[in-house]
């Protein structure tokens, strides 16, 4: 994963927000640790987040395109080195890229990828889901302080509240300052000396919690819902991530779905399909009669209009094709074979003869070639 954060969402320099934002939620569904297996899949993702923190805030973006700071914060004095050549690069050496005040500790959480199964109908018509989510949630001890109620942080002795230290350094320019990260307080300027016990000091914890979510009508196996800010709670309080709900759909035991239409397949005795009848066909919208017109021959399709799967996108509905397959009985008694046999002669057939409705073209050069 590039550590250049435009490279790490995939995105040019001159990308709007709205572009970012596309980016940023294309790569997360498919780098998140629940679903990338990899050994380096939640590294990935918080390099991930960590660029679409900063490339999605516009005061950050604006400093972190002039300075190259990780944490899109103002330039302080090397920060506008970039307009002096090489000479940039020895002001990042000794004063640390230019980066200047204490760095916060709120971080947003991360995004959650969770699978909900419905049934045919659901997708159908639409449905409101009841979904239990594991999740972190903003500690209602210390309300994502990360302290122990009551207690203050202190300003750290080294930087004294600053976030960096400075110690003198030799160079070829003689002696200059050098500006680091403050190693003590890892560069927040102060120090958190009675952290939360609930939460371990992070100003999260983990609690299962239940969420109402509204299936619309037409999904289909993979959609996503997207529900913003109802991810993983952030640290020391910061904004929650957002929640994806995938949609998988249990297989029906009458219907089965191409794109909006319904199809079923309905047995038909060859009688019945001989000498016309009606059948009923329970579907999603109550019982249909069909009808069977005489001399029906097996494969053919009779469609209900408007019966199908609701067009998620736009209005109405697809069809109901209802697909006919001729039984023909196999086991017959001595009584029912004469009364076939009976029913063939009476139709002037002979067994092991059969008919076409249009000649083949071999067929008619060989009786044009007998008729020589």
């Amino acid at each position: 994963m590039p550590t250049d954060y435009y490279e790490a969402l995939g995105v040019d320099r001159s990308a709007s927000t709205e572009d970012i934002k596309k980016a940023y939620r294309k790569k997360a569904r498919r780098l998140h640790p629940d679903v990338n297996q990899a050994d380096d899949a939640e590294e990935q993702f918080k390099i991930l987040g960590r660029a679409y923190e900063v490339l999605s805030d516009p005061q950050k973006r604006q400093s972190y395109d002039t300075t190259g700071d990780p944490n899109g914060r103002p330039a302080g004095f090397g920060g506008a080195g970039g307009g002096f050549g090489g000479f940039g690069d020895i002001f990042e050496t000794f004063f640390g890229g230019g980066s200047a005040g204490p760095a916060s500790r709120t971080r947003r959480g991360q995004d959650s990828l969770i699978r909900v199964r419905i049934d045919l109908r659901d997708a159908v018509f639409g449905v409101t889901k009841e979904v239990e989510v594991e999740t972190a949630v903003t500690c209602t001890v210390c309300n994502g302080s990360c302290m122990r109620p009551g207690t203050s942080p202190t300003t750290c002795p080294d930087c004294h509240g600053a976030g960096q230290t400075q110690r003198p350094m030799r160079s070829i320019l003689g002696t200059v300052i050098q500006t680091q990260t403050c190693p003590r307080c890892s560069g927040f300027g102060n120090i958190i000396e009675d952290p939360c016990q609930e939460c371990d000091g992070q100003g999260r914890a983990r609690e299962r919690k239940t969420l109402k979510v509204k299936v619309p009508a037409g999904v289909d196996r993979g959609n996503r819902i997207h529900l913003a800010g109802e991810g993983e709670a952030g640290i020391a309080g910061g904004p929650a991530g957002d929640l994806f709900i995938e949609i998988d759909i249990r297989p029906h035991s009458v219907f089965t779905r191409r794109g909006n239409d319904l199809h079923a397949t309905v047995n038909v005795p060859m009688t019945a399909a001989a000498l016309g009848t009606h059948i009923n066909l329970d579907t999603f919208d109550g019982e249909e009669s069909l009808e069977v017109r005489p001399g029906t021959q097996s494969g053919e399709v009779l469609t209900l209009r408007g019966k199908g799967v609701t067009h998620l996108r736009g209005t109405g509905r697809g069809d109901l094709k209802v697909h006919l397959k001729v039984e023909t009985p196999s086991r017959l008694s001595d009584k029912q074979k004469e009364l076939l046999r009976m029913l063939a002669e009476e139709r002037g057939e002979k067994p092991g003869e059969s008919s076409t409705e249009h000649k083949g073209m071999f067929a008619k050069l060989r009786e044009a070639w007998e008729s020589v």
